[in-house]
């Protein structure tokens, strides 16, 4: 499975964020970097224009941000955050304990990872350290300066 066809796993509520990104960069974001290349390109030489190259490397940030926007929703795959699970997967909450601190987690999608936040992603390290293991199980995590044990105290 190559990376066009991957699921995007995300919440309702992402999935809706994403696609008002879209719609956006759609409607309004390619209509003002159209605008700011047609000034540029009034200035009349093309040669040594830094606004006119900008203006086109926006462009290209832009229409490569919207496909990947678009195959987004294409592969996205809803995320329920509000089922009960017994085991982790995407969308449960897990509290674990490293270490003698304990940590709250929310498993979710790469699309809407936020570490700060608590919400970390199926496809990070202790994302997938995590998945498919228990409340009472312990999982270890290899890190750069070691390993980790991660007591998993409840998964809901």
């Amino acid at each position: 499975m190559n990376n066009l066809e991957k699921p995007v796993y995300v919440s309702a509520e992402g999935l809706k964020k994403i696609q008002a990104e879209l719609e956006e960069l759609k409607a309004s974001g390619r209509q003002k970097v159209a605008e700011r290349i047609h000034a540029a390109m009034e200035f009349g030489d093309f040669t040594e224009n830094s606004e006119l190259e900008q203006a086109k490397n926006d462009q290209a940030f832009l229409e490569g941000r919207i496909l990947t926007l678009e195959q987004m929703v294409k592969n996205a795959q809803i995320i329920d955050e509000k089922s009960h699970h017994e085991m982790v997967e995407i969308g449960s909450h897990v509290m674990v304990e490293a270490d003698g601190s304990k940590e709250q987690y929310v498993i979710v999608g790469s699309a809407e990872a936020a570490p700060a936040e608590g919400r970390i992603s199926n496809e990070s390290p202790v994302g997938k350290a995590l998945m498919g293991h228990r409340a009472g199980e312990t999982v270890r995590l290899v890190v750069p300066a070691g390993a980790v044990e991660m007591k998993i105290l409840a998964v809901s």
